[in-house]
């Protein structure tokens, strides 16, 4: 598990370079809704929920996530941005 900042998590997320969502979604054989909702998107229709569990309070609230795989995977892309 995972415990973040909803805000830090955001700011991840709205760091990504454009196209990021879908090349995770495609990399990690996910739906995009379910990457979106990862980063606290609210896509239930077609994308699934990823254990994504908010405790509000301050900065945004706390964020536990089940499972990292999608937030290694967006900074991984993030340092590979900065090379």
């Amino acid at each position: 598990m995972e415990v973040i900042t909803f805000n830090e998590l955001r700011r991840i997320k709205d760091s990504l370079p454009s196209g990021s969502m879908q090349k995770i979604a495609d990399d990690l054989n996910l739906s995009i809704d379910a990457v979106r909702n990862y980063f606290g998107g609210r896509h239930f229709e077609n994308g699934e929920s990823v254990g994504f569990h908010v405790e509000k309070g301050p900065d945004g609230g706390i964020v536990t996530l089940d499972d990292r795989t999608i937030l290694d995977h967006a900074l991984k892309l993030l340092k590979n941005e900065e090379k």
